[in-house]
């Protein structure tokens, strides 16, 4: 409709002078009627020509007075027309900030008496503010004075208005004939394709880049490394028991119920359900005995150990849960057959109720691997520590003493970061107790090494990355996907 009109109205004018004024007139709207008129000129069925023009408009304040009438005004009507009224009273019954500025703006007119009492001092008053933009908004001129009033008193902004004079072009016609892109069937059997215009075909556009996924660099990270345990003959371990109970994730371990480790500060407990009955009763009475009384050579804790708090169900906090269920399986599974050496890994969530910062989140990934052999030590596990970080591109490797309640000997391990300019610990390491091992049913020749990093410290390092948060979380940029390369770790 909007074609029509302009290339009609050009046949027979010279010209449309206003874009505007041509779509009031006849009720288009001019957004519309300016699509159309950049097509036409794409097609050189016209030619333009910019004009600008400055109006004034209301601004929402503006637009609210125009309606209800200006503070002055409304405020004057809210005091008796015979008597007085209190301020707290007045303010009642008025918008505080129409309040606010009535009773400067009216006590500037002086229209009222302000004091404790508020009354009027002239009867009648006009509202030129409301008439004035009511003008304005009808498209009226107004003097410069009160132009200036309104703009002051931010009722009124400046808007600058875009429209086109246009005329015909070279191109032009009364109609557009448009362009056919196919030629089809129905055009043959009409015969009709002899007088149709075919768009022309455009061989150097090109078509929109094809989208695809882009793995996140924690998932590049995570298949390397599988692949460097399944190179070192590693199992992996079955890992989707997000929700584990305190038995499986503390007490097998040989950690003490009082630890701290196991304060809702730290750890996450679930509420529904909040505990599990499914524990193997021979177990959870061995677990229960080294806990109170010792045995294979130690004292144990010598508290009251309570099944209640081994019953209790949360979010894992490492998953090293995983490990000991797996280890008490092969254990039953040799008391049947004879031992096999086993190697395990896994690569999954944990969690820790812990301050988010630059280096810690409370979800993260965790990084295991173990080995169940017969005479292992700790030359093994330092051994086995070196092979597998050098796969990982680290070969500056520090070890610590530590203490763990489920390790003995134990060892932090530090990888100096670039980044950073530091060295920055990267896991934890060392042999399971006898106290953790007995328990499940394995004899005293029979020994376990492990170690644990997150998944996030070595791909923060490899990546160069120095704050997790712009890593992993919600956070995170995801041109992050598309920038980083895939990390080539230097397998050996």
């Amino acid at each position: 409709m909007a074609e029509e009109a302009i290339l009609g109205y050009l046949e027979n004018h010279e010209e449309i002078s206003d874009s505007g004024h041509f779509a009031a007139e006849r009720g288009l709207d001019h957004s519309d009627i300016v699509n159309v008129i950049k097509s036409l000129y794409g097609f050189r069925f016209v030619d333009v020509q910019d004009i600008k023009r400055e109006t004034w408009v209301l601004t929402d304040e503006g637009k609210k007075y125009a309606v209800e009438g200006s503070p002055e005004v409304q405020l004057f009507l809210a005091v008796p027309p015979e008597g007085s009224i209190s301020k707290d009273e007045l303010q009642k019954k008025l918008d505080p900030g129409v309040f606010k500025i009535g009773c400067s703006q009216a006590g500037k007119n002086k229209w009222v008496e302000m004091g404790k009492l508020i009354l009027r001092k002239v009867q009648h008053v006009e509202d030129k503010v409301k008439d004035l933009l009511l003008q304005i908004q009808d498209g009226k001129a107004i003097g410069k004075e009160d132009i200036n009033s309104l703009k002051a008193r931010k009722l009124i902004v400046l808007q600058t208005w875009k429209g086109y004079s246009v005329k015909k072009g070279p191109n032009y016609a009364p109609k557009r004939k448009k362009p056919a892109t196919d030629l089809t069937r129905e055009n043959l059997q009409r015969g009709d394709w002899k007088e149709l215009e075919f768009k022309e075909y455009n061989f150097s556009a090109k078509g929109p880049p094809a989208e695809c996924g882009h793995l996140h660099p924690l998932n590049k990270v995570k298949d390397r490394l599988k692949d460097i345990f399944r190179q070192l003959n590693f199992e992996e371990m079955p890992t989707n028991r997000y929700v584990e109970s305190s038995f499986w994730n503390f007490d097998v371990l040989f950690q003490p119920q009082q630890h701290p480790a196991r304060d809702s500060h730290d750890t996450f407990f679930l509420k529904v359900p909040s505990t599990t009955r499914q524990l193997p009763e021979d177990y959870v009475e061995r677990v229960k005995e080294v806990h109170e009384s010792g045995g294979y050579g130690s004292r144990g804790y010598g508290y009251k150990w309570k099944i209640d708090e081994a019953n209790k169900n949360l979010l894992r906090t490492h998953t090293t849960a995983i490990s000991s269920r797996m280890l008490y399986a092969l254990a039953q599974h040799a008391k049947v057959q004879p031992f096999t050496p086993k190697r395990y890994f896994s690569i999954d969530r944990v969690f820790r109720n812990e301050a988010v910062d630059r280096t810690h989140l409370a979800e993260f990934h965790q990084i295991e691997g173990l080995v169940c052999d017969r005479g292992l030590t700790l030359s093994h596990l330092i051994g086995v520590l070196e092979d597998f970080f050098s796969r990982l591109g680290m070969s500056k490797l520090r070890f610590k003493p530590a203490y763990n309640p489920y390790t003995e000997p134990s060892m932090e391990i530090f990888s100096y970061h670039e980044g950073f300019g530091k060295w920055v610990e990267i896991g934890n390491s060392g042999m399971f107790r006898p106290e953790m091992l007995r328990p499940m049913g394995f004899p005293e020749d029979i020994s376990v090494i492990a170690w644990g990093l997150s998944l996030e410290r070595p791909t923060m390092i490899l990546y160069g990355i120095d704050n997790i948060r712009d890593l992993f979380g919600h956070k995170v940029d995801l041109s992050l996907m598309k920038k980083n390369p895939l990390c080539l770790i230097g397998i050996q």
